[in-house]
């Protein structure tokens, strides 16, 4: 059994509402991820992945529940967690007057790597993603996909066991799209621990090795996609994405209990 870089543990997180009170965002959110393993976390827009993602990344603390990464819990050893995870979103911002170099060289210093380690760790990282020929080249005049490949580099740049992808493809046409699958996977079979969120089925298909369905702040339902269509006996992964969704808000509509307590 490999050892549980990530463990999180009935993770609740509520935000107030002028109009609407106090909002659950997570509702005893419950998961863990191995080295070398890719977990997605697979919902629609609102469905609390970005929220459980931002916690794990110590940006939000969380209204009860535990979040350890690495070790660390995200509440008591934040800075530590940090320094253990790499965080990449769909809408990650690229300095116009800066050069691909010089970014993710920006990034590695405030991570506090010394200069011979971190030059090593550039060139490293500049061949490893194919960057060497945008390395000049200032974030204003780069394409979609070169920056991209500039956000995932200065997300690993100081190595991380623990790489998070919030809906990195988000925008993105096939062909880019396609790339930043490949390079995810790269990092899967260097035993990187990852969460890949998404809404888009054929990359849970393609990526994951297992999927929790999340909606309205719970899981509904967790395991390989396999395991998934085996227990609802439902072999399309799109309709049983949808079922287990309508399932759960006709449940709530009507007072029915929780299709999973977590996972």
């Amino acid at each position: 059994m490999y050892q549980r870089m990530i463990q999180v543990s009935d993770l609740c997180k509520s935000f107030e509402d002028l109009k609407r009170g106090s909002v659950s965002a997570l509702d005893r959110v419950s998961f863990e991820v191995h080295p070398g393993e890719i977990f997605g976390l697979l919902g629609p827009n609102g469905a609390g992945k970005t929220t459980c993602l931002r916690i794990l990344s110590t940006v939000l603390k969380p209204t009860s529940g535990r979040a350890v990464i690495a070790g660390y819990d995200v509440m008591t050893h934040p800075q530590e967690v940090r320094a253990n995870i790499g965080f990449m979103s769909g809408n990650t911002g690229i300095y116009d007057r800066m050069t691909a170099w010089e970014m993710v060289e920006y990034y590695g210093r405030l991570y506090g790597i010394d200069e011979v380690t971190l030059q090593a760790r550039l060139e490293e990282i500049f061949l490893t993603l194919q960057m060497n020929e945008i390395r000049d080249l200032l974030g204003a005049k780069m394409s979609t996909g070169m920056k991209q490949k500039v956000s995932i580099a200065r997300t690993m740049v100081h190595d991380p066991p623990v790489l998070i992808f919030d809906e990195p493809t988000s925008g993105l046409d096939v062909l880019v799209a396609r790339a930043v699958l490949e390079v995810i996977d790269y990092f899967k079979s260097k035993g990187k621990c990852i969460i890949f969120s998404t809404h888009i089925m054929r990359e849970v298909e393609k990526l994951c090795d297992r999927v929790a369905v999340i909606h309205k702040g719970r899981i509904l339902d967790s395991g390989t996609v396999e395991e998934l269509e085996a227990r609802h006996n439902q072999p399309d992964m799109e309709e049983l994405f949808f079922e287990l969704i309508h399932r759960h808000d006709h449940e709530l509509v009507h007072g029915g209990v929780g299709i999973a307590e977590g996972v």
